[in-house]
């Protein structure tokens, strides 16, 4: 997990439920992107909630999630 804190002690970081968030105080959680499938059955990952593109198609979800991941922690991390 990378936990990025800027100069005001903000913290960012990919939710994980293995992390006790309630430990950093008082807590913001949104959502980054969305991975959803498409009518044939693909997944994309959908990062236009983050300033991001739209990334696929995957023919499994966890590789649309690894993805994700991964273009998010190089752009917003």
């Amino acid at each position: 997990m990378i936990i990025s804190i800027d100069r005001a002690g903000g913290v960012r970081a990919i939710y994980s439920d293995g992390f006790n968030w309630q430990a950093l105080g008082k807590t913001l959680i949104q959502r980054a992107s969305q991975v959803e499938p498409d009518h044939l059955g693909l997944w994309w990952a959908d990062l236009s909630v983050s300033g991001g593109p739209k990334i696929g198609p995957f023919a499994r979800r966890t590789d649309a999630i690894a993805a994700e991941i991964a273009w998010l922690e190089k752009h917003h991390l």
